[in-house]
């Protein structure tokens, strides 16, 4: 049986918000808001987390399927690719090629567990050879050049009437290990897209963020469009 994998990149060098893998949002660290959704999945084996960091690696540890990876010094530097300790990991625990591969960022804390178990499912129905996590995007965007690139200049429809476009949202992408290897990128191939809620496209990288993304949560368990998933 093919086995399935989440993968959590947390380096414990973050400059723009100190510790923030690990920082509380909303009550409870950072990086237990996917692990708790993820750990609740039958079909996904084990999660790993890739960290240099002690303090990582001991509050992410709160159930037997997380598994703490250390990732190497030279693959969590400021400038080290997700791609690079991807690969590491790869590499050393010599993983099955057919192995399943869900890439987590734990900067994205909006993600239900309902998200990543339709994105597996579309991997897993073989008509796609990737999945990414995106949001829909209808917004007047211009080139560096003062182009526009996602509409006509003489014809500026209403944003409801704009062609939609998608943005990656980071929150998680689905391959093989073979995949991974062969191309040296999350996604490859003929890729499907899971589309997630606008808001989802807020990531917790700076401290501004922070803030609005707290409130959102708390808009978002008020009004019950996102009930967490507790272990």
């Amino acid at each position: 049986m093919r086995k399935t994998i989440a993968f959590i990149p947390a380096r414990g060098g973050s400059k723009s918000i100190k510790g923030k893998n690990i920082k509380p949002f909303f009550g409870k660290p950072l990086i237990h808001w996917n692990i708790n959704e993820l750990v609740a999945i039958d079909d996904i084996d084990e999660i790993i987390v890739a960290t240099d960091s002690e303090e990582i690696a001991k509050t992410a540890s709160i159930a037997n399927k997380v598994k703490v990876y250390r990732r190497s010094e030279e693959n969590a530097k400021d400038g080290s690719s997700t791609e690079s300790v991807m690969l590491e990991y790869i590499e050393r625990e010599k993983l099955d090629p057919e192995t399943t591969f869900i890439l987590v960022q734990a900067t994205s804390p909006f993600t239900k567990r309902s998200d990543f178990e339709e994105g597996l499912a579309m991997y897993n129905s073989t008509e796609f050879d990737s999945i990414l996590a995106v949001v829909p995007f209808k917004r007047l965007v211009w080139s560096e050049a003062k182009k526009p690139l996602t509409f006509e200049l003489d014809k500026r429809q209403r944003r409801q009437d704009f062609d939609t476009y998608y943005l990656e949202n980071g929150a998680f992408y689905v391959n093989s290990v073979k995949n991974i290897v062969e191309n040296k990128s999350r996604i490859s191939g003929k890729f499907g897209f899971h589309i997630m809620p606008e808001h989802t496209a807020l990531e917790m990288d700076e401290p501004l963020d922070w803030e609005f993304g707290e409130i959102q949560m708390k808009h978002l368990i008020q009004n019950k469009e996102f009930v967490p998933t507790t272990i």
